[in-house]
């Protein structure tokens, strides 16, 4: 299979796992709101946010190890690959440990410091049942899950996922409808996580010929401690904002964060799944020296990720308070109709989401300690932005906290690719910002007159509809008259690889 049907492949299967997800991630708020209350939601939403530093061992190190995969399996040195895998099984291992006594610490905090009506027992069951499910998902089986992203194979992890977020969004709704505790079906959701690592053990073994024995000489991954340094930083800042809220807000507020971060995660989430086979794209290229290739690729992808973004983001941005007010309807312990806050929170992930094809390519390009400051400053920006805003402006406040960090690492990362891997001019960067400000501004002017009165998803999805068609043709309109070429070249390849197929 050659390595652009390869990325087809890989996105296409990234963007239904990623659309299953998104559903079934609205789908269980919304009966958790409904059979517990939005204080059981903001409690558990508040534990997966503490418990999602355990996706440093995906991201942070992950990337390192990745990154280091791309030779040897260019080049099908087996022995070289069999040396990255073993020592990631070491080292991942190792972290297990250190993540455990996490865990340990975050009882004593939860039982102690947060304020919550519930009892000890009932806190501290119910997060160690979602540790478990966290800890089967991002520790168990992750070198292999790595493995198959580096080989471009994602998309078969990524079925195993869509099967197991399926399974546990059907057994989580029946056990709701039956009347058991939330122990009962996170206990369940604990149990499906853990086949999913199962069965990928099973494919690398069958498809892989890794040599336990071979001999570990030196390191074979290097800046393994800088990629986990950065991605905690990383972490940090898109975590953040529910911490504070939980240490001095009220778990209402978090319930009402939630909502919305799951909007615009679930929309970030999809953005970034269609872009999963870029980095190893990349990867392959830079490790095979095609500089010309890898040029040409990326222009096209900076393009693309600049539209995409743009169209998707401002269709979230003037849809998601009417979304909300429907998703939440009938339940008033606290106030989920919030426009600015939803506003400047779909902003700062669009801002995150526009430096996909930079960020894609240093990581690829493995320079992980180079670029480790541009993520401690944008961690400090949102830590300190959020602490010194969020007690007078509450949501707002931590989403602006948010917007500030995220707007500062995606212009480093375009600053840090011009100057030491690319030699790429800002004067394309700040043209496509400029384009999409003009795209979003426009779309927000012509569809003011639109007026949602529903409170139903069918009135909601035809002002979606409405929204999108004046957005889509807003962004078509300018991008002709900017990027006309750019855009005949990209479409007349998509059509010449279209009909060779």
């Amino acid at each position: 299979m050659t390595r652009k049907k390869k990325l087809l492949l890989n996105t296409l299967t990234g963007l239904l796992k990623q659309a299953v997800t998104v559903v079934c991630g609205f789908i269980l708020p919304r009966y958790m709101l409904l059979y517990y209350g939005s204080s059981v939601n903001g409690l558990i939403s508040s534990m997966a946010n503490f418990l999602s530093f355990i996706s440093l061992l995906d991201m942070g190190v992950g990337a390192v190890v990745q990154a280091n995969l791309y030779k040897p399996l260019a080049e099908r040195d087996t022995d070289q690959m069999s040396r990255i895998i073993i020592s990631s099984e070491r080292f991942f291992r190792k972290l297990a440990y250190i993540f455990l006594a996490y865990i340990a610490v975050l009882c004593v905090v939860f039982s102690t410091a947060i304020d919550t009506s519930y009892d000890t027992w009932f806190t501290v069951s119910l997060l160690l049942i979602v540790s478990a499910s966290t800890l089967a998902q991002y520790l168990f089986g992750m070198t292999y899950q790595l493995l198959l992203n580096a080989d471009q194979k994602s998309y078969v992890q990524l079925i195993l996922q869509i099967v197991t977020i399926a399974l546990n969004t059907l057994f989580s709704v029946i056990l709701m409808r039956l009347g058991c505790s939330v122990h009962i079906v996170k206990l369940t959701t604990a149990a499906l996580y853990v086949l999913r690592p199962l069965l990928q053990l099973l494919y690398v073994r069958r498809h892989y010929r890794i040599n336990r024995r071979v001999e570990l000489v030196g390191e074979p991954i290097k800046q393994k401690w800088n990629g986990f340094s950065q991605h905690l930083a990383a972490v940090v800042c898109q975590n953040v904002d529910i911490a504070v809220l939980t240490v001095f807000s009220t778990l209402e507020n978090v319930s009402v964060y939630s909502v919305y971060y799951a909007v615009t995660n679930g929309v970030e989430q999809i953005v970034m799944t269609a872009a999963t086979g870029v980095e190893s794209l990349f990867g392959d290229m830079i490790a095979k020296g095609e500089k010309k290739e890898l040029s040409k690729a990326f222009d096209a992808v900076e393009w693309i990720t600049h539209t995409g973004v743009t169209v998707v983001f401002t269709i979230t941005a003037l849809t998601i308070v009417p979304f909300v007010s429907v998703y939440t309807r009938g339940i008033t312990d606290a106030d989920y109709i919030a426009p600015v806050f939803g506003a400047l929170l779909v902003i700062a992930y669009a801002a995150q989401c526009l430096r996909i094809p930079y960020f894609r390519v240093i990581k690829a390009a493995g320079h992980f300690k180079q670029t480790q400051n541009g993520a401690y400053i944008s961690a400090l920006i949102n830590t300190v932005l959020t602490v010194a805003l969020v007690f007078r402006l509450g949501l707002v406040g931590a989403a602006i906290g948010t917007l500030a960090a995220m707007a500062y690492h995606t212009c480093y990362c375009v600053w840090y690719l011009r100057n030491n891997i690319m030699s790429r001019p800002l004067k394309p960067f700040i043209r496509y910002m400029i384009t999409d400000c003009v795209i979003a501004a426009a779309s927000y002017f012509l569809t003011r007159p639109f007026v949602f009165a529903g409170s139903s998803y069918g009135a909601w999805v035809l002002l979606a509809v409405k929204v999108s068609c004046v957005v889509v043709a807003v962004a078509l309109a300018v991008n002709l008259l900017l990027y006309r070429s750019r855009m005949a070249d990209i479409f007349g390849k998509l059509i010449r690889h279209g009909k060779r197929g």
